[in-house]
């Protein structure tokens, strides 16, 4: 497994090694004993799957507050995306600051977003489909979320305002400006 991390260096990329011949492929997408032996220790508790069925369909930035935080794992298993991280951790060197990266199942690549990080992603092609692990459970009481364009942010998002294809909770969330301290 190859791992790189991103500008925002708690934020990484994760390329598991990936064994083909004539009948397909194999890969461990997962091993515990793998991520632990590259400084990587998290104990995913919940696995979640969507499909987007069209390009620019936008899911995020979401995070939930502590104590259900969660570290996040994501993959693609159809399709693409390009996933954004933002920082949210008040006292971090980059808060406030975003990474990005295209995930697809072509590229075989996962990103890893840790605890402290408001997290979404846009649909770059049909019918893709996200695979995410999570260290914690979902908690309606604890689900918060980003406006996803916040002009703020200054993201570079491959759909404009009015064609994504957002959740009616999605468009409502605050600002970055708005966000309260919560980690």
């Amino acid at each position: 497994m190859d791992v790189v991390s991103l500008d925002i260096p708690d934020v990484k990329i994760i390329r598991p090694k990936k064994f083909g011949d004539h009948r397909g492929f194999f890969s461990e997408t997962y091993t515990k004993k793998t991520f632990e032996a590259a400084g990587l220790h998290y104990d995913f508790v919940q696995d979640n799957h969507s499909l987007s069925a069209e390009v620019g369909t936008v899911r995020g930035l979401h995070f939930q507050l502590p104590p259900f935080a969660q570290d996040k794992l994501v993959r693609v298993v159809r399709g693409a995306i390009l996933d954004v991280a933002v920082d949210i951790r008040k006292g971090s060197p980059t808060f406030g600051r975003h990474v990005s990266a295209v995930i697809s199942a072509a590229e075989w690549n996962q990103i890893l977003v840790p605890i402290g990080f408001a997290h979404g992603f846009c649909t770059l092609e049909p019918d893709t489909e996200v695979i995410y692990k999570v260290t914690n459970y979902y908690s309606p009481e604890h689900d918060r979320g980003l406006l996803w364009n916040d002009p703020e942010l200054g993201i570079d998002w491959p759909v404009s305002a009015d064609k994504a294809q957002l959740s009616a909770k999605d468009h409502k969330h605050p600002t970055f400006a708005q966000l309260g301290d919560w980690f």
